[in-house]
């Protein structure tokens, strides 16, 4: 390394503890590292020796751990590990798992959204490709068969665009309304959303709440 590289890697190296670290949290640092340097840069503009640099290891260590630039690329950004605990979740608890997701996420853009991760890396259409299959096979699939009723794979699907879309404005494009709510405020909604796109929508002619005061609207349509 020159230059730039060589002050980073002896910066690195003059923070780096006596003592040796883990291998648990070495992966944990490079995974870290990774996700950030992905998701600012893109696939073709990261390297896995600036990758290495800014854990203070070498990069024949990422190699070692993660096989390829490839691998650790895919290991860090495949978003069907976010939600496979959907999968798992009871039913009942999935609101409370969902908004813990999304109201736990960073709001200050410092550490990127692992599907922007995805779609700045080189080939466009094959990062879609990769996010529409993690997609199809968390909800489409799987989270539809335990919703079951009609629309199931709809109601799934949804579910998925309003937590992205969630977590992507919070994140990403970062408007003032979703920064600045109180955290209880946004819950509510959020939990209101993800509520109604578990069960089935009421088919047309079936009785449904009004609005505001929960009684049901009983008068002949």
């Amino acid at each position: 390394m020159t230059g730039a590289h060589d002050d980073e890697a002896s910066k690195a190296a003059a923070c780096r503890p006596a003592h040796r670290r883990s291998a648990s949290r070495t992966r944990t640092a490079l995974r870290a590292a990774a996700a950030f340097r992905f998701g600012k840069y893109g696939y073709e503009g990261t390297s896995v020796r600036d990758i290495a640099g800014d854990v203070g290891v070498d990069a024949a260590l990422v190699y070692r751990y993660f096989g390829s630039k490839e691998a650790l690329f895919n290991d860090v950004t495949g978003t069907g590990k976010i939600f496979e605990p959907l999968l798992r979740e009871p039913v009942e608890t999935i609101p409370d798992w969902l908004c813990a997701l999304l109201l736990g996420a960073p709001k200050d853009g410092d550490f990127p959204h692992p599907v922007m991760s995805v779609l700045r890396s080189s080939g466009r259409d094959e990062a879609v490709a990769r996010l529409r299959a993690d997609f199809t096979e968390v909800f489409t699939k799987g989270l539809a068969s335990r919703l079951g009723g009609p629309d199931a794979d709809l109601r799934a699907e949804l579910l998925a665009a309003w937590m992205l879309g969630t977590s992507l404005m919070r994140t990403e494009i970062r408007p003032p309304a979703l920064l600045s709510a109180p955290d209880a405020t946004l819950e509510r909604y959020l939990r209101a959303g993800i509520e109604v796109l578990l069960g089935p929508a009421p088919q047309p002619g079936e009785e449904t709440p009004e609005a505001g005061n929960g009684q049901c609207d009983t008068e002949e349509r």
